[in-house]
């Protein structure tokens, strides 16, 4: 038996683990004591590791690369050579064609590591000459980058996960950590036990709303106006710090005129929630020694996601609770490296290490370091990954090259969604498994998996780790890195990395942020928190300690706006508010943890829909019988959970799932400052299936059918390897 370190591919808390190996398959894994997880691990973190084994429960591993010679021709394997010429002519042949910027591509934060997107994002720029590259942030977390760059300089957590404990205020915003987060749920459990006063504001009695002092359960879609309540109270009672708001922020004024339009009274009806509710939470907030604002997808995913994190951040400023130790702002990252992609640069209008493409110095900087003439870098902010329907839809987007990520799973109206792959020009995925995405594609590249490679992660905390490679790669599968730089390679512009080490000491010297974090320091359970700078420094748990911003001025700015309500809103047709949340036991769009032996079993299609026992009643639906669920885009399968913990007229479904696929739901609107859909707030209804015999066998088919194609598909795989001219 073997056992190999590395750091848990789920959800971002960045937990230590060993792997243990036996006759070459990952047979175990067993919980270290890492900064953020100090022994423990998860339901998904001790049971989540055998899909690495390829055991098709839920769809096959890719072995080999398959091509399509011609739209709508069948998947056939080819050699590696083969693969990579085809993609890299077809590549060169639209750039020369319709120019770089009809190339899209992404980066993926669900396990290649940090050093497989700064390959993919210099291969991009350098080479495409394009910044149209995103990353899955845009779907979650692009509204806390934005926000937290406007307001306070730096789109990250400005605290530790571990800092969490010695809190003595948590504020949870449209964020269930015991679903997303298990570990950063016992970390406030901790806190709590310690004596921390916690305020959950979410519509749903969630876990962490049991042990909560206050719960505002507001009404869907309130959140602006409940913060600018949260604000108009501690101005009007005086419980603002002054001295910090007069010595490290601007724009008060300015956001002060809006706030005072929102005394908690006024907006009661909007919330749905006691104007002295809100006082008393805004009280305990502002009062306590240290106070942390963490959220999620109930912040980010909506309308507003940008204004409410500009409210989000400006609250801390006002009530002085930034920049002093577990004190600040917390948008916990739900996937295993999305802060680590951002980091990398995997974004439209950033180089890695947070430095604008704007910037003629940045790209003069980066430019010198590529070998190339700066004027070779554009310049211009790239495409967001959910401008990619409106692109294809009008010709400006003709090829998209989908890295470690499963859209026609994860984007909202997944009807419109297959239609924009369908009628790409040239269509690239490179994954680990056979997806509804990757069955689309002309060109499938198989990649090494989590547990097949090495490299680092960045934990949401800003923390990088190192992981290790635990068995060697299954079939003829190359690293992600290798595959980018052996296409840029045949694309004229060549790269030649050894090995992570060389990619990552690249990513150091071109990043100040970063300097500091050497593979050195990583070894073990070693990590580095960034901003790290110099070799010697100890890295940053808590920033902004001096108050000083990373804003052009070291001022946070203040910045308000006024609530406006969501784009859909409840009509007689479709009376119900549909949400999208996580499951704790599946992860992202399931490729992963559908193929664990453990987690599958532990929940299985069609999923559920989670609704209020009155609005079940109104509906005749039962606890557990198959129902509709449909919105304006279509309609699914699912599985009722009658659940009293769910708010009245709200119901929530959780995105892993294929048959009973929420996306085919929700609808394909976006904040406009970040791109981000609003999937916590559609309209929608669900009607009961009067025969359940009929609705398990329906289900049941669909499920296997939908198995049987993707495997189908994996298949061809199988089939002989076709040299260059020859045809089946």
């Amino acid at each position: 038996m073997e056992k190999h370190m590395t750091v848990c591919p789920y959800c971002g808390a960045g937990c230590k683990m060993n792997l243990v190996v036996e006759n070459g398959l990952i047979v175990d894994a067993e919980p270290l004591h890492g900064v953020t997880n100090e022994g423990n691990l998860c339901l998904k973190g001790l049971s989540g590791y055998d899909f690495v084994n390829d055991t098709k429960i839920l769809t096959p591993r890719l072995l080999h690369p398959m091509i399509r010679r011609r739209k709508g021709a069948e998947l056939e394997r080819v050699t590696w050579d083969e693969a990579l010429d085809f993609t890299a002519q077809r590549l060169s042949e639209i750039k020369e064609k319709y120019g770089p910027d009809s190339i899209m591509l992404t980066g993926s934060s669900r396990g290649p590591g940090n050093e497989a997107n700064f390959v993919m994002q210099k291969f991009t720029r350098a080479c495409i000459g394009t910044n149209n590259i995103d990353n899955c942030a845009r779907t979650c977390h692009a509204p806390s980058v934005i926000g937290l760059m406007d307001t306070i300089g730096s789109g990250a957590m400005s605290v530790s996960i571990p800092g969490f404990e010695e809190a003595s205020c948590i504020m949870l915003f449209g964020y269930n950590p015991a679903a997303s987060h298990p570990i950063v749920a016992r970390r406030i459990v901790k806190a709590k036990e310690k004596g921390a006063r916690v305020i959950v504001c979410d519509p749903r009695v969630i876990e962490t709303a049991r042990i909560a002092d206050i719960h505002i359960q507001m009404k869907n879609g309130s959140n602006l106006a409940l913060l600018n309540a949260m604000a108009f109270t501690i101005i009007e009672e005086g419980l603002s710090d002054r001295a910090f708001i007069d010595a490290h922020t601007s724009g008060y004024e300015a956001w002060l005129e809006v706030i005072q339009q929102y005394p908690p009274e006024a907006v009661e009806d909007v919330v749905g929630v006691k104007a002295e509710i809100i006082r008393e939470a805004a009280r305990m907030y502002a009062t306590a020694e240290s106070s942390i604002i963490g959220w999620g997808m109930g912040v980010t995913q909506q309308r507003q996601g940008v204004h409410t994190v500009h409210a989000i951040a400006s609250l801390a400023c006002i009530a002085g609770k930034i920049g002093k130790p577990h004190c600040g702002v917390a948008p916990v990252r739900g996937q295993n490296n999305v802060q680590g992609s951002c980091d990398m640069g995997m974004l439209p209008n950033l180089y890695p290490g947070y430095q604008k493409v704007e910037d003629a110095k940045v790209r003069a900087k980066f430019a010198k370091a590529w070998g190339l003439p700066a004027e070779k870098l554009s310049n211009k902010e790239g495409f967001k990954l959910t401008d990619l329907p409106h692109g294809v839809r009008d010709g400006s987007i003709k090829a998209f090259y989908n890295f470690g990520e499963d859209p026609l799973q994860t984007e909202p109206d997944s009807a419109d969604m297959e239609k924009t792959l369908k009628n790409l020009e040239f269509f690239i995925s490179q994954d680990i498994f056979m997806t509804q995405t990757t069955a689309l594609a002309d060109v499938v590249l198989p990649a090494t998996s989590w547990g097949e490679h090495e490299g680092v992660f960045t934990a949401s905390d800003r923390s990088f780790q190192r992981f290790t490679a635990a068995v060697p790669p299954k079939g003829e599968c190359k690293h992600d890195w290798e595959i980018f730089q052996e296409i840029s390679t045949r694309m004229g512009y060549p790269m030649r990395y050894r090995n992570t080490k060389e990619i990552w000491d690249e990513v150091r010297e071109l990043c100040p942020q970063f300097y500091g974090a050497t593979y050195e320091r990583m070894e073990g359970l070693g990590y580095a928190q960034w901003p790290i700078p110099d070799i010697e420094g100890e890295g940053t748990p808590d920033l902004y300690l001096d108050g000083s911003f990373n804003t052009f001025d070291g001022r946070a700015l203040l910045l308000s706006h006024h609530w406006s309500a969501p784009t859909e809103e409840p009509d007689e047709g479709y009376p119900l508010v549909l949400c999208t949340v996580r499951e704790v036991g599946h992860y992202s769009c399931r490729s992963m943890t559908g193929n664990c032996k453990a987690l599958a079993q532990l929940a299985d299609e069609p999923g559920y829909v989670h609704i209020n026992p009155i609005d079940a009643r109104k509906r005749d639906i039962r606890d557990e019988e198959l129902v509709w669920v449909y919105s304006r885009r279509g309609k699914v399968i699912t599985r009722a959970a009658l659940d009293e913990r769910v708010n009245p007229g709200a119901v929530y479904m959780t995105y892993q799932w294929w048959v009973g696929k929420c996306n085919d739901l929700t609808m394909h609107v976006t904040d406009p400052l970040s791109g981000t859909p609003e999937d916590k707030y559609s309209s929608c209804d669900v009607a009961s299936i009067g025969d359940q015999v009929w609705a398990e066998q329906h289900m049941e088919t669909l499920y296997s059918e939908l198995k049987a194609r993707l495997a189908a598909e994996a298949a061809r795989q199988d089939g002989p390897t076709l040299k260059y001219g020859e045809r089946q």
